[in-house]
């Protein structure tokens, strides 16, 4: 006579905490009522009776009481009331149930009718309805459902506990009859999984024995169930309902399932006396049976705040995710308290325990607490071994920058950010960036994060690699990034070199900008390296010809050329040919005529045109001559003037004012 019990048989949630919440209140006196029937089970109302907790339904009788209000729920009126007239109320609607009145008072906001398929004198079915603003439509059976009248729109919604097949069936009807139906399936999904479980077991079992109240919706329609299956199929409140040889046959297979308001203890007894008849035909307890004892025990089991248990996911509604943690009650958990938003029935998930009661008999999880601990975790293991962790700038604070680490906050200081300073911190927002981690209080969970040092340890390992690469001579390229008055540094790859101003021409340079500009790429000559004090020394210059070199090629003896006035002496004027290369004009060769001062023919900065008298080399010497190039001028025009053979004798005779002219340009000057 093997026996197995429906693994989702007893207490629903809903149910759970209703009950739970009342025998917490219990002090053996009339202080607490619940209003009506808190569940329907005989046993739990005589336990809870007996206990000083006893039901009322008139309102003037609830002054100064404690009062519960029922899994079933209550109409908006009623809980009104009972808020203005009582001491105290405790809500213990089941929040499926408070999901459906939610559902019909957004539904029926503008006028539109609302069916609710369901059993209509059920507590359920009667305290949704008082939520509804307009007219309200009962369906409890396919034919309800087709004397329902045509209807241009109404919203259909379901008792929690209905049958689904029954419910397929009625929506099937009233989609014919309403021409737009909005349909909510309301049904509680533990009521669905008991039916479609004690079907299955029905199936393979010879008898089958449902464990609940018979004034039990829920327990009286999984009865009807298994017995679409199992013609022995019976409904018992208690162990002593059991009747006399009911499973006596040793071959027989006998089911067992419980309705969602069927108390853990009813549900024992059965399965206990079920076993010990095993027992005693075989004289020994099945290894399945042992198993489902254990099952039993490990409801009492205790649980603690911050515990990680693992557990199913079992219902599901718009606000929360009910999880079964093999507890006595099951886990709710808020959406806004999960980290998994694509979650499904059956879904095994971890969560951590919140609170073992929050005052109502639930169990309190959370998901968000683990995955911040997790992620706590990860984030210490990353800092004890000294790595860097990815972050993303949050918010500009005063000081500083928040970032996120992956789900922890991190604050960075300002004088943290970059290895220069930060005008504007705010830049930094929505950037990703790596980050080290320079302190942390693991008790108050504050870390404070460094960008800085992560930039410097970077730009140190780029150094290094430069550094091995550079020799002394070798010609490299470079990005020009900053200019002094003294030279030029010059961007190698991670490490600056500098180009002194001495260094930068062959000629004389008065300020770097004269030869190279910022962002500049320019070619250079490492001079010499001193890795201790971390200097470069570059050269431009030594990558371009000596002037002097090639000066006698490139200026021969007798050239003219033209130059710029760059100095002037009291001997001299000092003509730039090019960049590195000067000649001298003797102030004897400044003029034509003689002068008193050089400044007298020329000034800086004058281009004039020169003729080479001279060139040295050695020296570092070029003579240069204004006056010889002025004199070839002259001559040059004197040689294109006409003589005086070339005019005509009547020409002459006509013009005797132009014959004096020229005798007079003949005679010498007195």
């Amino acid at each position: 006579m093997p026996v197995t019990v429906a693994e989702y048989a007893g207490f629903c949630v809903g149910v759970r905490k209703a009950v739970e919440t009342a025998l917490s209140y219990a002090q053996g006196d009339d202080k607490t009522v619940t209003w009506g029937e808190l569940i329907h089970n005989p046993a739990v109302i005589a336990r809870l009776d007996a206990l000083g907790v006893r039901k009322v339904d008139d309102i003037s009788k609830v002054g100064g009481k404690r009062v519960i209000i029922r899994s079933h729920g209550v109409t908006e009126a009623t809980e009104r009331a009972l808020y203005e007239n009582a001491g105290e109320v405790v809500d213990c609607t089941c929040p499926f149930v408070r999901n459906v009145h939610k559902i019909v008072r957004k539904q029926s906001e503008g006028g539109k009718p609302v069916i609710i398929i369901g059993e209509r004198e059920h507590p359920e079915v009667q305290g949704t309805a008082g939520w509804c603003l307009g007219a309200v439509y009962y369906a409890g059976s396919a034919d309800e459902a087709e004397a329902l009248p045509e209807l241009d729109e109404a919203a259909a919604v379901a008792q929690t506990t209905f049958r689904p097949e029954t419910y397929e069936e009625i929506i099937e009807i009233l989609r014919k009859k309403v021409k737009r139906l909005s349909e909510r399936d309301t049904i509680c999904i533990s009521t669905a999984q008991r039916q479609k479980e004690a079907a299955a077991l029905a199936k393979r079992s010879d008898r089958m024995i449902v464990v609940g109240g018979r004034n039990s919706s829920n327990s009286r329609k999984l009865r009807d169930t298994c017995l679409r299956f199992c013609g022995q199929t019976i409904l018992v409140e208690s162990a002593a309902e059991i009747p006399s040889g009911f499973a006596d046959n040793k071959t027989h297979q006998i089911g067992i399932a419980a309705g969602a308001s069927t108390p853990d203890w009813s549900l024992k007894e059965v399965v206990t006396r079920m076993i010990d008849k095993e027992q005693l035909s075989q004289g020994t307890v099945a290894e399945e049976d042992a198993s489902f004892l254990a099952d039993m025990e490990k409801t009492l089991v205790k649980i603690r705040p911050g515990q990680t248990v693992t557990g199913k996911v079992v219902q599901i509604t718009d606000d929360e995710i009910c999880v079964n943690i093999g507890y006595k009650a099951d886990g709710l958990m808020k959406r806004s308290d999960m980290s998994q938003k694509d979650v499904k029935l059956d879904d095994e998930i971890e969560v951590e325990v919140v609170k073992v009661n929050d005052g109502d008999g639930n169990v309190v999880v959370s998901q968000r607490n683990l995955v911040n601990q997790k992620a706590w975790d990860a984030l210490m293991a990353k800092y004890e071994a000294g790595e860097y962790v990815d972050a993303t700038g949050k918010e500009a604070v005063k000081g500083g920058l928040l970032c996120d680490l992956g789900g922890v906050r991190a604050f960075v200081p300002a004088s943290q950010l970059s290895s220069r300073f930060v005008e504007k911190i705010s830049e930094f927002v929505g950037q990703p960036m790596q980050l080290k981690i320079i302190e942390v209080d693991k008790a108050k969970k504050r870390v404070v994060a460094s960008r800085k040092a992560v930039l410097a340890a970077e730009s140190a390992q780029k150094k290094d690699a430069v550094w091995a690469t550079l020799t002394e001579g070798e010609v490299v390229k470079g990005i020009v990034r900053r200019l002094t008055d003294f030279g030029a540094f010059v961007d190698l790859g991670g490490v600056d070199g500098l180009i002194h101003i001495r260094d930068l021409s062959w000629g004389q340079v008065k300020h770097p900008l004269d030869v190279v500009e910022p962002n500049q790429e320019v070619e250079v000559k490492v001079l010499s390296l001193d890795r201790e004090r971390e200097r470069i020394q570059l050269g431009l210059k030594q990558l371009q010809p000596k002037p002097w070199d090639t000066a006698a090629d490139r200026y021969p003896v007798g050239s003219i050329i033209e130059g710029k006035v760059v100095r002037i002496t009291t001997f001299g004027a000092f003509v730039e040919l090019e960049r590195g290369l000067d000649g001298l004009v003797h102030i004897s060769q400044c003029s034509l005529s003689r002068i008193a001062k050089v400044e007298d023919a020329v000034k800086v900065g004058d281009v004039v045109r020169v003729k080479v008298l001279s060139v040295d080399p050695a020296a570092q010497r070029i003579s240069l001559s204004i006056k010889e190039v002025l004199e070839d001028e002259a001559m040059n025009v004197s040689e294109e003037l006409p003589g005086v053979d070339e005019f005509s004798t009547d020409a002459a005779e006509e013009t005797p004012v132009a014959a004096d002219a020229q005798e007079a340009s003949e005679t010498p000057a007195e």
